[in-house]
């Protein structure tokens, strides 16, 4: 096989020198050529510069200034803090106030931090002492301190808030929750929600944030306890409407007593004064005649009737006669 093919292989070597001598001269044709074309450009001659150059020159150069300008200054809004990073020694210890300041262009680029109390409201769901499910809603100012913003930002960066809240604030919940009973989280609300912003104000501080205020916005129980405690009210309420009812009904009683005893003694008292007086029953006729006439008269009808029976005969009573 070997045999077989050693003059192809020759041929081969052959073809491949060849195409090697063609390039190599062309590349020293090429090298002449390019150096005479070098020596023909070197001796030519610029033509003298015109007043366009002139004006693209001074364009250029204000343009530039401006540029620099520019971004050499940046401003502090109210309410706002800033930092620079440098890109040769990384964040400056440097806190900027409000207004206009000057940096390097390029080298050096403000970071800008809100300083104002920003609101955060978190949910969470923990359990009571008495391991009933509590759902709590909390709403939290918070501001970063604004003379440790270099280091918020080396550790946290600008979502400082994203970061750090949304942890701490449901330990801190869990764990003030844990303290108390149900029912104690409704009635004592407020001592609830100072231990959460003492507890939480602590916490805050380990990350450079400060709380403003801390106040507990939803309160709310599991459907089981809401039940039981919706039950014990109509319980309590049907036992005082009972004791309503045994109340109402002695006050009944006391009531009736006091005025058969008043009646009682009102019979005593007529019987007493008609046997003493017996011009008390005259007394009592006349007054029942006069209302019988009253009546009588202010009636549209005409009535015709003895008067004997209406007691109208008051001209014959006599009041020394006793019955």
């Amino acid at each position: 096989f070997a045999v077989r093919t050693f003059p192809v292989d020759v041929v081969r070597l052959r073809f491949v020198a060849r195409v090697a001598y063609v390039a190599r001269g062309f590349r020293k044709r090429r090298r002449g050529g390019d150096m005479d074309a070098f020596q023909r450009v070197r001796g030519m001659k610029m033509p003298p510069a015109g007043p366009a150059a002139g004006v693209a020159k001074v364009l250029l150069a204000g343009g530039a200034a401006a540029y620099a300008f520019n971004n050499a200054l940046f401003n502090v809004e109210g309410g706002h803090r800033a930092v620079v990073f440098n890109r040769l020694v990384g964040i400056k210890d440097t806190i900027y106030s409000e207004g206009t300041h000057i940096m390097i262009p390029w080298v050096e680029r403000p970071i800008i931090y809100d300083i104002r109390a920003r609101p955060n409201v978190i949910t969470s769901t923990s359990g009571s002492r008495d391991l009933q499910m509590v759902n709590i809603g909390l709403r939290v100012l918070t501001r970063p301190k604004s003379e440790k913003l270099p280091e918020i930002y080396r550790t946290l960066g600008m979502d400082w808030a994203e970061r750090v809240l949304p942890s701490i604030i449901q330990e801190t919940l869990k764990s003030v929750v844990a303290q108390y009973n149900a029912s104690q989280l409704i009635t004592q609300r407020e001592m609830v929600s100072k231990d959460i912003m003492r507890t939480l104000t602590r916490r805050a501080a380990l990350f450079n944030v400060v709380l403003d205020d801390v106040s507990i916005t939803q309160l709310s129980f599991g459907r089981e306890y809401t039940t039981a405690v919706e039950a014990k009210q109509v319980a309590q309420q049907d036992a005082e409407r009972a004791k309503y009812v045994v109340e109402r009904a002695e006050q009944e009683k006391r009531q009736y007593i006091v005025r058969a005893q008043g009646e009682a003694q009102s019979a005593i008292l007529i019987g007493q004064a008609i046997q003493n007086n017996p011009a008390y029953i005259a007394l009592k006729k006349v007054e029942a005649a006069r209302e019988i006439a009253t009546t009588i008269a202010n009636s549209s009808n005409k009535v015709y009737l003895n008067a004997n029976s209406l007691l109208l005969n008051v001209k014959d009573i006599d009041p020394t006669k006793k019955t």
